[in-house]
């Protein structure tokens, strides 16, 4: 994933990271706002009760990183992030309390680039925003294959046979190497846990995601996960 360039005024490397938080619950944006402005690294420039108010101030800010609750009234999480996303107005980080549940895994195809829980620490939320500020993902290696297994395991009917695996053309692009980068993906593999896999650096592992990313058309390694997920036997 690379970063989202929305907003050429500044660099996220020498400028504090600019977030909007997006909750409906005011004690929960107070409590975010917080942790992140403390630390000196994020700067908050807006807030959000709906999805709607974030798609607007996304608009308006150009945000780094939209902090978006996965559940609000009106506009939820799904519909704003895709909008976000798709106008690539800012990276979106999903916050939930982890309910592997329809609302959650419609975050992943709708573009977000992770998820933290409402209980996230204050070192965990700065690091985590700043990481996606700079293109970088932010889900813990076990959260990432919960997910994935949600997604494997969703069958809308569970009298209804298993359907056969997704044949992708996008796939047939993608080198012997980035098949195997895409298949770590799948397992919900850190860079670190692939570059041990493959027995390969870090950093030639950020390039084969960046490669295979932009080839399968997909913004996120979540999103490349559930293609992997999909296509296996």
């Amino acid at each position: 994933m690379t970063p989202s360039g929305n907003n050429p005024s500044h660099s996220v490397g020498s400028a504090r990271v600019r977030v909007v938080v997006a909750d409906d619950h005011a004690a929960i944006r107070a409590g975010l706002r917080l942790m992140l402005e403390q630390s000196g690294r994020v700067e908050v420039v807006g807030e959000a009760a709906d999805g709607d108010v974030a798609v607007r101030q996304a608009r308006a800010l150009r945000p780094d990183v939209v902090l978006m609750d996965v559940r609000m009234p009106g506009t939820d999480g799904i519909t704003a992030t895709a909008t976000v996303v798709g106008e690539r107005l800012a990276e979106v980080v999903a916050l939930t309390t982890f309910d592997l549940d329809e609302y959650v895994l419609g975050m992943v195809r709708a573009g977000a680039a992770g998820f933290l829980l409402k209980t996230v620490g204050a070192h965990e939320l700065v690091d985590a925003v700043c990481r996606v500020a700079a293109g970088e993902g932010v889900l813990a290696p076990e959260v990432t294959r919960r997910l994935l297994d949600a997604v494997a395991a969703h069958v809308p009917d569970p009298a209804a046979p298993t359907p056969p695996p997704v044949v992708d053309e996008r796939l047939a692009t993608l080198t012997a190497r980035e098949r195997d980068v895409l298949d770590a993906l799948g397992d919900g593999l850190s860079n670190a846990d692939i570059a041990a896999r493959l027995v390969v650096s870090e950093t030639t592992v950020k390039s084969h995601v960046s490669h295979l990313l932009a080839k399968l058309g997909v913004r996120t390694r979540l999103q490349a996960g559930v293609l992997a997920r999909d296509a296996r036997p």
